[in-house]
């Protein structure tokens, strides 16, 4: 599960990332949301509250979309009424719920972190992952509604055995820094590229894990360790 994604807009880290894989023309929109804030956390709709979105969701080599982080929703008034069903991830692929969006509306969140949690006991540790150096692209998919609206979910993945430590249940779909893996995955359609993205699940730089008491405050509680990517 991924439950919680945070963007400095203004990171040089962000912006290299972004032209390395051809999305720098989406690059004045960030620097339009980082004069907003320079810091963006993000949260799936919880509570219902479909203002609850991931901004500058990239759909495309030039487009972004702000949208609701929750895919289960359908359009109420100029917004969106949230579902009951959890769905700010997207995990069961096979599913035919998923299968329009993974096939034709995939898009691509960047970031310069995320949160994991794990039970334990009768609560959760949480664990902020930050690259060592860097930043992040995420896969998503999105739903367009008949007022304008879009909802999303981040694409999750099973999970692999070194990240399971931290995500019991799954690990998310972290996109390659590779501008034809990312030109393949916000193309409508499935191809090879993006089935072995979907099928193998990699890190692609190192990140540094440390467990805190809330994602919001980022107080850690104890020393980082380094998860290698691979």
């Amino acid at each position: 599960m991924c439950g919680f994604i945070q963007r400095v807009t203004d990171s040089p880290h962000v912006i290299a990332l972004l032209e390395e894989v051809g999305l720098g023309q989406t690059l004045p929109l960030f620097k339009e949301e980082a004069m907003l804030s320079n810091v963006v956390n993000f949260y799936p709709a919880f509570g219902r509250v479909p203002e609850k979105q991931i901004s500058n969701l990239i759909v495309g080599s030039s487009t972004t979309i702000n949208a609701t982080w929750w895919f289960d929703a359908k359009p109420m008034g100029d917004t969106l009424a949230v579902g009951e069903r959890t769905t700010f991830n997207a995990r069961n692929l096979d599913s035919p719920y998923w299968q329009k969006a993974i096939t034709k509306r995939r898009g691509v969140v960047a970031a310069t972190a995320i949160g994991e949690s794990n039970p334990e006991g009768k609560g959760k540790a949480h664990y902020l992952m930050k690259p060592q150096e860097g930043a992040l692209l995420l896969g998503a998919v999105y739903r367009v509604f008949s007022n304008g609206q879009f909802s999303c979910a981040v694409v999750t993945r099973p999970p692999r055995e070194d990240f399971s430590q931290y995500h019991e249940k799954s690990i998310p779909c972290f996109l390659p820094h590779d501008k034809s893996a990312i030109e393949a995955w916000l193309h409508q359609g499935r191809s090879v590229e993006v089935d072995e993205i979907l099928a193998k699940p990699k890190l692609y730089t190192n990140l540094e894990v440390t467990r805190v008491k809330s994602f919001k405050g980022g107080e850690a509680l104890g020393s980082s360790t380094i998860l290698k990517k691979s």
